[in-house]
């Protein structure tokens, strides 16, 4: 990788841990400049367009991490319901090892910035809803009608979300397991109802 491509990559990804941890507006450029260690004129050089471009940017490198890692996991699990339980094991623990300064790759980016920056909503709504496909390919394969598929998907998105944050209030990954525990249950009696 050219020192450029290096470079750029850094900024995203230095962007993407510093909007997670202590939000898009509670991070500025100098912030990201140090913590990349990024030469100073390439922020501009690379996202001409400022913190908008590099928070989208930023968004989906996150929501693509997450998405690769869904991936993987559905490789090795048969059924939605083993998936969930593997990636909330997942997030349980990347979240307890940062001490719970980090939760949802996204949420905290998406919670400060949407409606107002139709750029960011957008890298949003494509990431959840590949998430949320991930999970709906799985319930229809197991059986779930197309309805049921999509409904519990999203669903399932809307509870890890609920529960990454709870986690992170409470410090704990026990809202993370017991919500997901619970989606699990209604994932295996959709699959089985069909």
């Amino acid at each position: 990788m050219s020192a450029a491509a290096r470079h750029r990559q850094n900024i995203v990804l230095a962007a993407a841990k510093l909007f997670r941890q202590q939000g898009y507006a509670s991070t500025g450029l100098k912030d990201i400049l140090q913590e990349s260690k990024a030469p100073k004129g390439s922020l501009y050089h690379y996202f001409p367009q400022g913190k908008e471009q590099l928070g989208q940017e930023a968004l989906t490198y996150s929501a693509n991490q997450a998405l690769t890692t869904l991936e993987l996991l559905a490789k090795e699990h048969t059924t939605s319901a083993d998936l969930l339980l593997a990636f909330s094991a997942r997030l349980a623990s990347w979240m307890e090892a940062s001490a719970f300064q980090d939760g949802c790759p996204m949420a905290t980016t998406i919670l400060e910035t949407v409606p107002q920056s139709t750029l960011l909503r957008d890298a949003a709504v494509a990431g959840l809803q590949a998430w949320q496909a991930v999970f709906q390919r799985m319930l229809l394969a197991e059986g779930a009608t197309p309805d049921s598929a999509a409904r519990l998907s999203s669903l399932t998105i809307a509870v890890l979300e609920g529960a990454l944050i709870q986690a992170r209030v409470e410090m704990s990954a026990r809202p993370l397991t017991d919500a997901t525990e619970e989606v699990a249950n209604w994932m295996r009696r959709a699959s089985r109802a069909s």
